[in-house]
């Protein structure tokens, strides 16, 4: 097997959403589980979900910038709208939200990756 070094290089510098997606999945699910809403905890939360996020893209090892965002929300029936605009480079920066939730709560992350 022939290996090109331009591919590797491609692959190294390319957002890829699905592993970003796991990542997030995997830090929403160790920070909140079956955790029940409770306001004075939500800036904990919070706090940790995008820090643990971060470690992890960090140790993706790839030439990136990372900007993480989260939203949790408790469930009551009351609307959530949000929205993001960028400019960037399409071939090389992406973006990834994943909104996770369970009986009492919503958890909206998004992770915005600009190549270095």
């Amino acid at each position: 097997t022939s290996y090109n070094m331009e591919d590797s290089q491609t692959e190294e510098a390319t957002f890829v959403v699905e592993d970003v997606n796991q990542i997030i999945k995997e830090s929403v699910e160790n920070i909140l589980g079956t955790s029940n809403y409770q306001h004075n905890k939500v800036n904990q939360w919070t706090s940790s979900i995008v820090e643990h996020c971060l470690n992890q893209l960090t140790k993706l090892g790839k030439p990136y910038k990372y900007i993480v965002t989260c939203a949790i929300m408790q469930k009551n029936g009351a609307g959530f709208h949000s929205a993001s605009s960028c400019y960037w480079d399409n071939t090389t920066d992406g973006s990834c939200s994943v909104r996770w939730e369970n009986k009492t709560l919503y958890c909206i992350v998004s992770v915005f990756g600009l190549a270095i």
